[in-house]
């Protein structure tokens, strides 16, 4: 069993930035690719960002590319940089463990933080 609990949400105007984070526990949560999903209103859940277990390699949903870092520290900690914000950036992001790309799941995923961008 992994457990992930996300910090760092809130409301930023548009342009500007957050960084979230994610502590994750469990038994063997440091062989785990980790990343990010989102799900905005009305919305279903789409793939954000993922980093393998050793950090070495990263993915990220083209909408976010060149804006977004993902990173961990540890393994067990993951934290994703947002910069230049939108409004469509808006969304609850969800920490997620062996995150995947075509369906927006994971094998694991957290409560999620709200992340407000106001235009």
């Amino acid at each position: 069993q992994v457990q992930l609990v996300e910090s760092g949400g809130g409301l930023v105007q548009a342009g500007g930035s957050l960084r979230l984070s994610c502590a994750a526990s469990g038994r063997t949560v440091s062989t785990y690719a980790m990343g990010w999903l989102r799900q905005a209103p009305g919305k279903e859940r789409e793939f954000v960002a993922a980093i393998n277990w050793s950090g070495g390699r990263t993915d990220y949903a083209d909408s976010v590319k060149d804006r977004f870092t993902i990173s961990r520290n540890n393994a067990n900690t993951v934290y994703l940089q947002m910069n230049s914000l939108k409004a469509e950036d808006t969304a609850v992001y969800f920490c997620a463990a062996n995150p995947r790309r075509a369906t927006g799941t994971a094998d694991y995923w957290g409560r999620g933080t709200q992340v407000t961008v106001s235009s």
